[in-house]
């Protein structure tokens, strides 16, 4: 199906969640107003004018029924080796489409919705998706808002000769990394609000981001990977709605 027909209605949507985080235990229950994350994920798919179905693909039965309960419209059940602290979104992602497939649909364009990251404007993340499906030869669009600090400026650790040195990639003296910030190009970190891949470079080329990935720019997005930022989140919550 060619962008250009895809209507604003057909996008599906997939929520992935394990339940064996490490991190925080069952993290995608944790809850932010009295319900559990995954409900957030779901609702803004909900609430979306962009997507057509909600695919939540989780290693656990529990999980299923609790996203069935809040409206999750199917449920993949994926094996735990496809659940390990270790595995990657692409293998996951690979193996709910082969199985959406088989439900009976062919999505072109999928949207992967995290709940770790719970507040989400629903006018951005719409114009995330029609930014996306206006571009002619993006392969995949990712959220990302600026670093707080540019990533010019930040470190690695050697263990074995104990000193600091400047990332591997970056190729810059570490006396660099004194200079204002204005000096450096700015950097942008991906926030989890939405991706969105083709399903067509992920089951042919095994990749998620291809060869032109493209973004779409939010203010800063909090996302859960510890306690402090769940807690922090919980105290947010009480006067700022999580899906507006």
């Amino acid at each position: 199906m060619r962008e250009s027909n895809i209507k604003r209605n057909e996008i599906i949507a997939i929520i992935l969640a394990r339940s064996g985080s490490k991190s925080i235990k069952h993290k995608n229950l944790k809850k932010l107003k009295d319900r559990p994350l995954i409900s957030w994920a779901i609702e803004a798919c909900r609430k979306s004018k962009m997507i057509k179905k909600i695919f939540f693909c989780t290693d656990s039965i529990r999980y299923g029924k609790i996203a069935k309960k809040y409206g999750a419209h199917e449920v993949i059940i994926r094996p735990k080796i496809l659940s390990l602290d270790s595995t990657p979104d692409l293998k996951t992602l690979k193996f709910a489409i082969k199985k959406i497939k088989d439900k009976g649909e062919n999505p072109s364009i999928i949207a992967h919705i995290r709940p770790t990251t719970p507040f989400r404007k629903i006018k951005v993340f719409d114009n995330a998706i029609k930014k996306f499906l206006k571009s002619k030869k993006a392969s995949s669009l990712r959220t990302v808002h600026e670093m707080p600090e540019t990533a010019y400026k930040s470190y690695e650790i050697d263990p074995k000769k104990k000193k600091l040195k400047t990332l591997k990639n970056l190729k810059i003296d570490i006396e660099m990394t004194n200079f204002p910030r204005q000096e450096f190009t700015k950097t942008y970190s991906a926030n989890g609000l939405i991706d969105i891949y083709r399903t067509e470079i992920i089951l042919k080329k095994n990749k998620l981001l291809g060869k032109n990935p493209t973004y779409y720019i939010t203010n800063f997005t909090h996302e859960i990977d510890s306690l402090d930022q769940l807690r922090y989140l919980k105290y947010l919550s009480k006067n700022r709605k999580i899906i507006s």
